[in-house]
């Protein structure tokens, strides 16, 4: 059997356990075998092979290079990576379409307040190959569909907290920006909405790497999503929503308040104008 073949048969980590399996069986090793001469744990091992459990891509080069295999694990890895980031994010989507409270932290412009066209520079940044135009339309629809959460009724009570980052990087068409600014001024002032911009002032903070949504729940159930270079993570246990919605509240202590985030908004419109 091909192992490349076999592990591309599905997709994700399912793909990854199949191709894990085959090679300890080519290998003549048993799970605890493979476990002594490696020192992961068994169970661990297990849980690999039966498509239960992302690794991390280190002991995907341990184990290519344990069984001679190049670097066919670490590539089926990446694609596993993919599948459960989307996974998860599938999941956030659902919930963020219920929640009655939300608290996000981002270091861009938040998708929930983009504008169109500034959506779609984007998200055709990293997909600039031709024949593309579909899959970025689909892409730029989902956020503007993703939109009507501020408006609904009853109306979630939403706060953003946006890095001054997202202020100094514009869009490279000066109208495009323009009305991105409006946009981020107009939802300012919506009486269900406080939004916070994190000035360059403040110097490091708790979330510097990546963007955090903590999402709560009619019945008061609360999840945390967070999203980097990495991937996306769904939190659930209660543990870990309270490390992050600690960490949030530490960073909108250090932002701005909103009426000084409302002025320094206008106040990078105005630059931007001028």
């Amino acid at each position: 059997m091909d192992e490349r073949l076999d592990g591309e048969r599905g997709s994700g980590l399912a793909g990854l356990g199949r191709t894990l399996r085959h090679l300890r069986e080519k290998a003549g090793k048993s799970l605890g075998q493979l476990a002594q001469e490696t020192a992961y744990d068994k169970s661990y091992l297990s849980r690999l092979e039966a498509g239960k459990r992302l690794s991390k891509m280190a002991v995907m080069e341990d184990l290519d290079r344990y069984y001679g295999s190049g670097d066919l694990l670490v590539q089926l890895w990446k694609t596993a990576r993919h599948d459960a980031f989307k996974d998860r994010y599938k999941e956030f989507m659902r919930l963020e379409a219920t929640a009655r409270v939300m608290h996000v932290f981002t270091p861009g412009v938040p998708g929930l307040l983009q504008t169109e066209e500034f959506a779609r520079e984007v998200l055709s940044g990293s997909r600039a190959t031709a024949g593309n135009t579909e899959e970025v339309d689909e892409q730029v629809a989902a956020r503007m569909g993703r939109q009507l959460l501020l408006r609904r009724d009853p109306a979630s009570n939403v706060r953003f907290i946006i890095d001054e980052y997202a202020f100094r990087r514009p869009a490279s068409v000066a109208r495009t920006w323009n009305d991105q600014l409006l946009r981020i001024e107009d939802v300012a002032m919506w009486p269900n909405v406080v939004l916070q911009v994190l000035p360059f002032a403040t110097g490091v903070h708790h979330l510097m790497d990546g963007s955090l949504t903590l999402l709560w729940q009619r019945d008061g159930s609360a999840v945390v999503y967070k999203e980097g270079h990495g991937g996306g993570e769904l939190i659930t246990d209660e543990d870990g929503v309270l490390r992050h919605r600690l960490s949030y509240d530490r960073v909108r202590d250090l932002a701005l308040p909103p009426s000084d985030s409302l002025m320094f908004i206008r106040g990078v419109l105005e630059e931007h104008r001028s």
